[in-house]
């Protein structure tokens, strides 16, 4: 993929969102994704770690088929190498993933996440936000920095249709209304933000 191409995605995200600050803030990453499955779904979570989600979405919807990958093999789980994966899904989770990856494999994943999918699936995925200091840089290994406008280009890029982009913050109630309410023009100033993950949603269409 070529610079001018990704720089035209990228465009046509930054035309919906022109600054981070236009990005809606959410508390809970869980509660986005549960507006996002329904009972009954079967959902691939990579980089499951230790499937803890999966419990979490199934207290709330039981039916849910529930599957996790991971490359550690001291867990159990599902999948230990995308390319064993032959079933499809209704959603694919990818949580703190895709920074650890050379852009190229990032978007090569992303192609692969995208034929796991039946029609109408969903990838929600987050990222560290990099215009919090120290977010991205805390992890020796992360390898690639996105920024809200270049990940939804590489979503666009691999023929997903981006559907929602949020900052996620979670906080104590009154830090977090100091931070949202009191803070925001002087981050804005200092263009620095306060919110650890930027959160996507996309889909196959």
């Amino acid at each position: 993929m070529n610079w001018s191409d990704l720089f035209h995605y990228r465009e046509e995200i930054h035309q919906r969102f022109p600054e981070i600050w236009d990005i809606k803030i959410v508390k809970k990453r869980l509660l986005i994704l549960l507006k996002h499955i329904r009972n009954g779904d079967k959902i691939l979570e990579i980089g499951a770690y230790d499937r803890t989600l999966g419990e979490k979405i199934k207290a709330h919807y039981p039916q849910v088929e529930y599957r996790s990958m991971d490359i550690d093999r001291s867990r159990y789980h599902d999948y230990y190498a995308l390319e064993d994966v032959e079933e499809r899904f209704d959603g694919v989770l990818l949580f703190e993933v895709i920074e650890h990856l050379e852009l190229e494999e990032g978007r090569k994943l992303l192609k692969e996440i995208h034929a796991l999918l039946n029609r109408g699936g969903k990838l929600i995925l987050t990222t560290p936000n990099v215009l919090n200091p120290g977010q991205f840089w805390k992890d020796a290994t992360h390898r690639v920095a996105y920024t809200y406008d270049e990940l939804g280009g590489v979503l666009l890029s691999q023929g997903f249709e981006v559907i929602h982009i949020y900052r996620v913050f979670n906080d104590a109630f009154f830090r977090f209304l100091i931070r949202v309410y009191l803070f925001s023009p002087l981050h804005r100033y200092l263009g620095i933000d306060f919110a650890k993950s930027i959160l996507v949603v996309a889909q196959r269409d």
